[in-house]
């Protein structure tokens, strides 16, 4: 009896151990899970947190996408373009400028300050190679030159002559005809006195 008794009680620590230690393991095994389900968590939480930050910031994009669509869908004479309108001068009397070359007369209206009016070409009115310096292409030129310049209220005028050309005489006669007064008519050309020895003469 007294052995038996002794094998109980040496039996008895043996499972008390075992007891203690399958009691220990649950335990770590309960704070892993633990752990891995706060970290699950934390993880979910962050991911949550990223797509609702990303759900904020793609309506923006495309409420910026809606409302350039919306500025190309707009046709353009639909949109009111700002433009500062300019009153037209009044300009009674200025200074016609004619400068006629071999090969071509320009013709240049002013006012009285010098601010250009209207101007026009033998080549500007559809002349092309040598018909520019003939006279017939000179008078077109005025002409369309004073018409462009009677828009401003042009009436008087003082004719500037400039050149050797063979349109300067048909230019300054379009201008009278048309319905400008020619107060004054002045020879501009530039004559040398001394200077640069000039060119040989052409032996035809």
């Amino acid at each position: 009896m007294a052995e038996e008794k002794t094998k109980k009680t040496g039996s008895h620590p043996a499972k008390k151990e075992s007891q203690v230690k399958s009691s220990k393991d649950g335990k770590d095994k309960k704070e892993d899970k633990e752990i891995k389900d706060e970290k699950k968590t934390k993880k979910n939480i962050s991911n949550t947190k990223e797509t609702e930050v990303k759900d904020q910031k793609k309506p923006q994009t495309k409420d910026k996408k809606d409302k350039k669509e919306t500025k190309k869908d707009i046709p353009k004479s639909k949109v009111a373009k700002k433009k500062k309108k300019q009153a037209k001068r009044h300009v009674p009397k200025g200074h016609a400028y004619v400068k006629s070359t071999y090969n071509n007369t320009l013709v240049t209206i002013t006012d009285l300050d010098g601010n250009m009016i209207s101007w026009s070409s033998a080549g500007s009115t559809g002349f092309k190679g040598a018909r520019r310096g003939t006279p017939y292409a000179a008078t077109v030129a005025a002409k369309d030159a004073i018409e462009k310049a009677k828009e401003f209220g042009l009436n008087e005028v003082d004719v500037f002559v400039k050149g050797i050309g063979s349109g300067r005489e048909s230019a300054v006669r379009a201008i009278h005809s048309n319905g400008v007064e020619v107060l004054s008519i002045k020879d501009v050309t530039p004559i040398p006195h001394g200077g640069p020895r000039p060119k040989k003469v052409r032996r035809v």
